[in-house]
């Protein structure tokens, strides 16, 4: 991570070097697992906010195991019954916290770029957790993790990204992600799910799944946003599983042992089938593993940069 900055809000401005600084980062937080004891002081005395304004499970959770694994204290703001109903603002939310001496602040918001606000307004460290139909950052340096840990490189790769392409701030944390360290990133879906200016970042579309599986060394599922369906953007959940759904058939165009990722939840039997989400080729419970380690490698060098600042 990009030692003049105290916050992590997106993958578009981080560079190679950036994205392989946190990757290498990450390994060893990864091996603590293994270990009797799972805690490191890195963080002691430091307190972390969980600031999340959307529903969330694997985030939330996953956020605050990294940070008690790394001995901070963790707070979680729930947003329905804070001050937020009120009507307070978010600046005035996160210069409360501020006041009170957080040191990070872990926010989830629909407003796509509610994050950077407050990183703007506040001298404590902001960590994007999803924002809007913006980015993921932390489920793209998962994702990333994934591919690197299970690939051994990320450089000449093809990635394929299936599904709900449009909504989907985890797609675009991705494609930042693997297209800056050589990745070729292909997305896959309806039409209507897939915005004509992703080709600006540098990624192939296809409509037609069984012509964009082949030979692809990784396939990431996104969820289809069931949610959305009232807005008619396919005419049928049936239609979509003929069309889209990853099956074994499907997967048999890809190379030999092409990874499957889905970064939760999973909407089993629609995009994807689960004789495919329990095969030997999925490493969906990984990612869920390899986000504690990424979390931490954030957290770590944010403080890490903190350190040097102060010096």
């Amino acid at each position: 991570m990009s030692l003049n900055c105290k916050d992590l809000l997106g993958l578009e401005h981080l560079d190679k070097k950036d994205l392989q600084t946190i990757l290498n980062a990450t390994k060893p937080f990864k091996s603590l697992f293994t270990r009797s004891v799972r805690k490191t002081p890195t963080l002691a005395g430091k307190t972390v906010v969980m600031l999340f304004y959307e529903p969330s499970t694997r985030t939330r959770n996953s956020f605050e195991i990294a940070a008690k694994r790394l001995s901070a204290n963790v707070v979680n703001v729930v947003v329905s019954t804070s001050s937020v109903v009120k009507g307070e603002s978010l600046i005035d939310t996160g210069k409360t916290l501020e006041a009170m001496k957080v040191d990070y602040i872990i926010i989830r918001h629909s407003l796509t770029g509610a994050p950077d606000i407050l990183a703007r307004n506040l001298n404590t460290s902001v960590i994007n957790a999803g924002d809007g139909f913006h980015e993921h950052p932390t489920q793209g340096l998962l994702d990333l993790y994934t591919i690197y840990d299970k690939k051994k490189k990320i450089e000449g790769l093809k990635v394929l990204l299936v599904g709900d392409i449009v909504h989907s701030r985890v797609a675009k944390s991705n494609i930042w992600a693997l297209t800056k360290l050589g990745a070729e990133v292909a997305v896959s879906g309806p039409p209507t799910l897939i915005p004509e200016n992703i080709k600006d970042l540098g990624v192939k579309i296809y409509y037609d799944l069984d012509e964009a599986v082949k030979k692809v060394d990784v396939v990431n599922i996104l969820r289809i946003q069931l949610e959305r369906q009232q807005e008619n953007l396919f005419p049928s959940v049936h239609e979509y599983v003929e069309l889209y759904q990853l099956t074994k058939e499907r997967l048999n165009k890809a190379k030999p042992g092409v990874l499957i990722m889905h970064p939760g939840p999973m909407n089993r039997g629609i995009e994807i089938s689960s004789e495919i989400a329990d095969s030997s080729n999925a490493v969906i419970n990984e990612q869920v593993t390899n986000g504690i380690a990424v979390r931490m490698a954030v957290l770590y060098l944010l403080k890490k940069r903190e350190n040097v600042s102060s010096n």
